[in-house]
C-alpha cells in the first residue's frame, strides 16, 4: 500500500468524524448540507488565475482552519465556531479522501497528493 492511500483511509476517517460531530454537537442536518460545500466557494479565487486560486483555495482546504475554529470555540465559549470547525473538518478529509489535495500554483488539477485525475 503506497503512502497516497494511507493519506486518503485517514482523511476519510476525519471526514466521518466531522459529520458525527457536527451532528453530536447539535448542528442541523440541513444546515450540514451547505456547510459541507461552502469551503468549495474558494475555488473562485481561480478566477483571477491559477496562483491566486492555488491560494485561496489552500487557505480553506488546510487543517489550521478547523483547529482555529475549534480553539475560537474554546476561548469565546460559543458553540458556532466548532460546528463550523466540524463542518469544514469534514469536507477537508472528504475531498483529501478523494484525492483533492492542496493546490500547486501550476493549475486546479495538481496537488499534493499528486494530479487528480490519476490513482
Amino acid at each position: 500500500m503506497n503512502v497516497t492511500w494511507i493519506l486518503r483511509i485517514e482523511s476519510a476517517a476525519v471526514g466521518v468524524l466531522g459529520i458525527v460531530a457536527f451532528l453530536s454537537f447539535g448542528g442541523s442536518p440541513l444546515v450540514l448540507i451547505p456547510a459541507l460545500l461552502a469551503p468549495d466557494l474558494s475555488i473562485l479565487g481561480y478566477l483571477a488565475g491559477p496562483r491566486v486560486g492555488a491560494v485561496t483555495y489552500n487557505l480553506v482546504h488546510n487543517w489550521a482552519l478547523p483547529v482555529g475554529l475549534a480553539l475560537l470555540a474554546i476561548v469565546i465559549g460559543e458553540l458556532w465556531p466548532l460546528l463550523a470547525a466540524a463542518a469544514v473538518a469534514a469536507h477537508v478529509g472528504w475531498d483529501r479522501a478523494l484525492g483533492y489535495g492542496l493546490k500547486l500554483p501550476t493549475g486546479f488539477k495538481d496537488t499534493h497528493l499528486g494530479r487528480i485525475g490519476r490513482s
